[in-house]
């Protein structure tokens, strides 16, 4: 695996690193490279499948930040459902930024959304943050179309987030939801249904969108300012 790693760190580009490290401050500079992530998703593409793909899946925890990015692709590449799961579990547990995790987007999960939702349930209790956060994830990725269940958001609103990054997934689940399912979502963001925070982060998110109309922005104005009342 070391010749991975080379690899990797041939491909360095210093501005890209700083660039980076600013925005993913879990992350100490030391332990980014500075890789794009289009140069990660085609090197993933490269190396699938081969022996030393597999050995580098089974070796975890990584160092540099980019070989995660690496992980997860190559995850996404897997395609059997039960190998994905299995991996993923593996994985979950040493991811330490929002930019790995929101990234990761295994394929086949379009194709087992049944079965995807039992996976969520339980990371969604997880002690791993960002194994919370990538559930929320993909509640806000593959549920909100014909597979929405009213229970999803009265699920989120019940958690009362300590960790940032969990908080604001949840403001960025509500925020589109609202987008896709407006009369659904509306009176969470009205009532007192979700924690303070996290509301004001998905309303602010909502204001900035350009997927919901001027009419329904100036009624979430109208809410904020009733809360203030």
């Amino acid at each position: 695996m070391e010749w991975i790693t080379e690899r990797l760190l041939s491909m360095k580009e210093e501005s890209y690193k700083r660039f980076t490290a600013a925005l993913i401050p879990t992350v100490t500079p030391d332990r980014i490279i500075g890789v794009r992530i289009p140069a990660l998703r085609a090197y993933a593409k490269e190396i699938a499948g081969s022996e030393a793909a597999e050995a580098f899946l089974q070796t975890l925890p990584h160092f540099y930040c980019e070989e995660n990015h690496l992980h997860a692709f190559l995850i996404e590449r897997i395609g059997d459902y039960e190998k994905t799961i299995a991996a993923l579990d593996a994985f979950l547990p040493f991811v330490d930024n929002w930019a790995t995790c929101d990234s990761l987007s295994p394929k086949c999960f379009r194709r087992h959304r049944k079965e995807l939702r039992g996976e969520i349930d339980r990371w969604i209790v997880s002690s791993h943050p960002y194994a919370v956060r990538f559930a929320i994830k993909l509640l806000m990725t593959e549920y909100l179309d014909d597979s929405f269940l009213p229970s999803d958001p009265a699920r989120l609103a019940e958690i009362q987030p300590d960790e940032y990054y969990i908080r604001m997934m949840i403001a960025w689940y509500f925020a589109t939801a609202l987008a896709k399912r407006y009369d659904d979502i509306l009176p969470y963001l009205r009532g007192n249904r979700m924690d303070p925070k996290t509301r004001a982060m998905a309303i602010r998110k909502a204001l900035e969108s350009y997927r919901i109309t001027d009419e329904q922005k100036a009624e979430l104005r109208m809410t904020v300012r009733e809360k203030r009342v």
